[in-house]
């Protein structure tokens, strides 16, 4: 594994399944998975499999071996249908990161210490700010489980290389799930980023709850609090329009 200082060399592993990225976009986003599968080298045969139609742009296993699959310039098929931010076509938007995982285990340390450098240096080239780096789940709720409740958003935070909600107990709005609070908890999260379709899904409640909240599933004044503080610091009023 390489030291602090010294720049990732990825595998070359190409994969067939790539494409240009449309209307002249370039990476604005990152989009982190995980595998699902019971091996990295049962994934990188996905990943690489043209009957299969899918990819990204890399691949990190559980014990810090970094696959690079497509060039970061190419739209890698990772992402699939969704949105984020108002925005459709992610694969054209984003850099697709997959975590050698089954969903139902920790994150080994030499995985997440190779993700945090290439972070780094994804962020540093594209210009990319910590809450443009997503999971699969934000832009998908309702068919993404990925990159799962295991997985420690709270440390890339820590990092800057991703958010996390600034809110203590005294934030928390008191009281119960009443439909005003709802759609106001709604309301934040598209604020955010999120997709909103009336007042949140569950699937979409899941989503939220499993990155902000993994410990404490389920509405709530915590959760209100979460969306007001992420929407405040981070709503797309504060964009400006992307091509």
């Amino acid at each position: 594994m390489p030291s602090a200082t010294e720049p990732l060399t990825p595998i070359w592993h190409p994969s067939p399944n790539f494409g240009p990225r449309r209307d002249g976009l370039v990476p604005s986003m990152v989009v982190i998975h995980y595998t699902a599968m019971n091996s990295a080298q049962v994934a990188l045969d996905r990943l690489c499999d043209p009957s299969h139609e899918v990819s990204a742009h890399y691949l990190i296993g559980g014990d810090g071996t970094l696959w690079q699959m497509v060039n970061e310039e190419e739209r890698a098929w990772h992402a699939g249908a969704g949105s984020w931010r108002g925005r459709t076509d992610i694969n054209s938007r984003s850099i697709g990161i997959e975590l050698d995982n089954r969903g139902d285990h920790p994150f080994s340390e030499p995985q997440m210490t190779v993700l945090e450098k290439l972070l780094v240096e994804i962020m540093s080239r594209w210009h990319i700010e910590p809450d443009a780096v997503i999971g699969h789940s934000d832009m998908a709720p309702s068919r993404k489980k990925d990159p799962g409740w295991k997985f420690d958003w709270q440390r890339l935070a820590r990092a800057n290389l991703s958010v996390w909600p600034e809110v203590n107990a005294a934030e928390a709005v008191e009281g119960y799930a009443t439909p005003e609070r709802l759609k106001e908890f709604g309301n934040e999260l598209a604020r955010f980023g999120y997709t909103v379709d009336g007042l949140p899904s569950l699937s979409l409640l899941d989503a939220f709850c499993q990155r902000f909240a993994p410990a404490f599933r389920g509405f709530g004044p915590d959760k209100l609090a979460m969306a007001r503080e992420l929407g405040a610091r981070f709503g797309v009023d504060r964009l400006k329009d992307e091509a």
